[in-house]
């Protein structure tokens, strides 16, 4: 019996040309309509015809062929099943190995397996660029499956805000279907920023990671090896493989890798085949493979005298194969547009006829042309040998270099840009693959990527994130590579680039530090660096740089205050921050009182000192705040309003940004103390200057928007008008989601506050569900925090669970969720006493209004005795 599913009616529109549907799914487009990713129901492999894979030996190594039967890899499949089968309701896992190693393949065996077992397997592909599902809509509804797995493949070089976004997907959301989404890396840059939003408690996601060992020797390559050249010979028509004999070498470290003992095996069972000489070491057998390549094209244009309708020559086959290694899969306009302007010796669709033929399109990109090299690991090694030639034989092709730069966007000063929307959307692949090609071909960094990003940094920031962070950490990186990159990246925070940014700070520091003994050097170096990882979000270590650097000036101020007193107040002032961040208010007091009073000496002796002690000012207010100590804020936060102000008059581009903080620095600590009237003025004229430098620099400015928007919401809230506070609160989240996604590590809090907050504004307005949701959402971001530093957010967490407790009072909670706010804030009233017994004038009055809102929960629940006598202790105070 066939049960068919409810017919669906689906309209789609076609943007720059592309057209994509998918039912049972959400699709997440950019601002111009093209799709971030895209989703298809996983397909088994293609039936390949044996004549054509023997033409090209190295289409049998694609692993969307699947040409070798699976073996192997029982731990990690048996791994796998249990991941999928047990566990919290939506797991996600971050699957990785070195390129080469199997994990496509092993993804590949695991979903047939989900399949086998009732799943819904469904691959994600990021964006409409190298890979494209057929035409049509895709049906991704998973009634009648056990759940629904999804798999993407090279995930790391995804960024954190579309995985995030990928991960919100209706189809991995459907209630009490189980969902697990297996994520396949070469290394695990981008795992910790993603797994960190994975704790936002909207997605409600396991997390697991699983690194793909090398094979071990012995039995395991043997066994590899036997499998991978019984499947070739198949393919061959051998009728006795078993003759053909593993290389005695096979223990070699070279064959760790998966794809190494199927290229050994396919090499020898082709040479078997062809009467060809095997090669002598494991370093010649890619170049086996590559000559093979060639010879093909070689046949294919001898044939055009008998009458075959190829008219490619050998060496423009060899340029268009280089080309599609570094562009990959492109729609046909846009191949033939490229081709038309570096390939002059033939026209672009006589050459993409041709390539098609030797390189058709395989699996989920059926409809792009200029298919590149398979597996990654040949096209790199392709790159390689083709720019740099072998060692001891021959030299790397003259035209390699011309075609890499020629692919290349033209240098923004030819073009004088500033930007880079006329970069190719390949940039980041062909800058990518050729770091990933250096990093296993030494040779190659010197000859080509060093020198190309040295003259050409922009190219490195184009690449992303993950390819930066690559960079940074080559064992041998050319230092002024890293030196330009860093000249590139903007001193102020940005959100894509702050993690990248504070990866090249480490490798620059310790070279830097390494290189002088100047201890004045050394501080600046350290106070530098301290600010980039403070950016990524790195609080720790920017900890300890910091106090290297504090310490380091306040023995050089000793003996030469006048040249190095200004050090020792930002390092001060720096050092605070941090303390304050990790939620060490105690300690972080003394260091901002002491810079605030080194700026007010260097601000009488000079004037250039008064934006100095301006900032200085603004973050004594706020140390002194997180003691409870707000009448004594006060001062400190209207003399920097003050400077700020009179610095933006005289040179408004300079200090905008500091009178914005300090008015909205203001607005807190008028608050703190009542005055919510009051506080409304500076909020708005901060939130006025924060939008028009948005509308310049969102990077830099955004999260001051932010902050600022979401403590004007709450004032507006106190003051009795909830339809505006909700605009601005709802604003605040929408901002902080923005800014999480991309980075979570620094932005989480800033959003479990920014929904405390809109809870609390929606219980005022009625929005019961919406209310209870938002709370809880920030109760249980508050806990993710808690875990990595319980120090610095266990407030915060206090905070939300009592604010979780009065929505649930304000709105009318059931008996069921009146009991979990009556759960909440008993912790809360206990976490506040704990507080109030290191801060008593901090969190004193935190605990009697939890108890207040405990005995109202109380109430709720019927239990108006306790109720009672609850009001009559705290009624007396504690």
């Amino acid at each position: 019996m066939i049960t068919l599913q409810s017919p669906a009616i689906q309209n789609v529109t076609a943007v720059a040309g592309f057209a994509y549907g998918a039912i049972g799914a959400d699709i997440h487009v950019f601002g111009d309509g093209s799709p971030v990713y895209l989703l298809e129901t996983h397909q088994p492999p293609p039936m390949l015809d044996r004549v054509w894979l023997r033409e090209l030996p190295s289409r049998m190594l694609n692993a969307r062929s699947q040409v070798v039967t699976f073996t192997g890899r029982r731990r990690e499949r048996d791994e796998l099943a249990v991941w999928r089968e047990g566990g919290p309701r939506l797991a996600v896992r971050w699957l990785h190995a070195a390129g080469g190693q199997g994990k496509t393949r092993l993804a590949d065996r695991v979903a047939a397996d989900a399949a086998e077992q009732g799943w819904k397997v469904i691959v994600a592909a990021h964006g409409v660029g190298a890979v494209q599902p057929s035409p049509g809509s895709q049906d991704l509804r998973i009634s009648g499956h056990r759940g629904v797995l999804l798999v993407v493949d090279y995930a790391d070089r995804w960024t954190t805000s579309a995985l995030t976004w990928l991960l919100r997907n209706t189809v991995l959301h459907q209630p009490d279907v189980p969902a697990r989404v297996l994520l396949v890396a070469r290394t695990t840059t981008g795992w910790p920023a993603l797994r960190a939003a994975l704790q936002d408690p909207r997605v409600q996601a396991g997390t697991s990671e699983q690194p793909l060992a090398i094979l071990a020797s012995g039995n395991a390559r043997q066994a590899m090896f036997a499998a991978a050249r019984n499947s070739f010979a198949a393919v061959y028509d051998l009728d006795d493989p078993v003759a053909i004999a593993a290389p005695a070498d096979l223990a070699r470290p070279e064959f760790g890798l998966a794809l190494a003992v199927q290229v050994a095996a396919l090499v020898a069972v082709d040479t078997h085949a062809t009467g060809a000489s095997p090669p002598n070491s494991p370093s010649q057998l890619t170049e086996y493979l590559l000559d093979r390549e060639q010879q093909h094209w070689d046949r294919l244009y001898e044939g055009r005298t008998r009458g075959l309708d190829h008219h490619t020559p050998p060496s423009v086959m060899a340029r268009t194969a280089f080309t599609a290694a570094l562009t990959g899969p492109l729609p046909h306009p846009d191949a033939v547009a490229l081709l038309d302007r570096v390939e002059k010796e033939l026209p672009a669709e006589r050459i993409l006829t041709d390539h098609t033929r030797c390189y058709p399109p395989v699996g989920r990109s059926r409809d792009s042309v200029l298919e590149p090299l398979f597996p990654d690991r040949l096209a790199e090694d392709f790159l390689a040998l083709t720019l740099l030639g072998h060692p001891t034989s021959q030299p790397g092709h003259s035209w390699a270099t011309t075609r890499l730069n020629q692919l290349l966007p033209a240098p923004p000063v030819r073009q004088g840009r500033t930007g880079a929307p006329e970069d190719p959307a390949y940039l980041a692949r062909t800058i990518t693959f050729l770091t990933a090609a250096a990093a296993n071909w030494p040779h190659l960094r010197a000859a080509h990527l060093y020198p190309l990003l040295r003259a050409r940094p922009e190219l490195a920031l184009a690449a992303g994130g993950a390819t930066l962070a690559t960079l940074a950490t080559l064992a041998d990186v050319d230092l002024a590579v890293l030196e330009a990159v860093e000249a590139l990246l903007p001193t102020e925070r940005h959100i894509d680039l702050d993690i990248a940014a504070a990866a090249i700070s480490t490798t620059l520091t310790a070279h830097r530090l390494d290189a002088t003994d100047d201890p004045a050097a050394h501080a600046r170096l350290h106070a530098a660096h301290a600010m980039r990882l403070a950016n990524a979000g790195l609080r720790e270590e920017a900890l300890a740089s910091a106090e290297k650097s504090t310490a380091i000036y306040r023995h050089l101020a000793e003996a030469d205050p006048a040249a190095h007193l200004p050090g020792l107040a930002s390092s001060l002032g720096n050092l605070g921050v941090f303390l304050s961040l990790l939620g060490r208010y105690e300690q972080a007091l003394d260091p901002a009182r002491q810079a605030t009073d080194i700026y007010r000496q260097l601000a009488l002796m000079n004037p250039a000192g008064w934006p100095g002690l301006a900032g200085s000012l603004s973050n004594l207010c706020v140390r002194l705040a997180e003691l409870g100590r707000f009448t004594e804020a006060l001062g400190p936060a209207r003399q920097a309003t003050d400077i700020y102000r009179q610095l933006a008059l005289a040179d408004p581009e300079r200090h905008r940004p500091g009178l914005a903080r300090a008015l909205n620095n203001l607005g807190v600590r008028l608050s703190e103390l009542g005055g919510f009237a009051e506080a409304v003025l500076p909020t708005k004229e901060s939130i006025y200057i924060c939008r028009a430098l948005t509308e310049v620099n969102p990077d830099a400015y955004l999260p001051d928007l932010g902050d600022a928007v979401t403590n004007l919401g709450v004032y507006l809230a106190q003051l009795g008008r909830p339809e505006r506070a909700l605009r601005h609160a709802e604003e605040a989240v929408a901002i902080f989601r923005q800014l999480a996604e991309r980075n979570p590590q620094a932005y989480r809090p800033n959003l479990a506050k920014a929904l405390r907050n809109l809870g609390i504004t929606q219980a005022g307005r009625g929005s019961r569900d919406h209310a209870l949701s938002r709370a809880a959402e920030a109760v249980g971001l508050y806990r993710e925090l808690v875990k990595a530093d319980r120090t610095a957010w266990l407030p915060d967490l206090a905070m939300s669970l009592g604010a979780y407790a009065w929505v649930c009072v304000t709105v009318g909670a059931e008996d069921a969720e009146l009991k979990q706010a009556l759960e909440a804030i008993t912790e809360a009233v206990e976490l506040f006493g704990l507080l109030a017994e290191h801060l008593p004038r901090a969190f004193e009055g935190q605990v009697l209004s939890a108890c207040r809102t405990r005995a109202d929960v109380l109430d709720k629940l019927r239990r108006t005795d306790e109720a009672t006598e609850l009001r009559r202790q705290f009624g007396r105070g504690r």
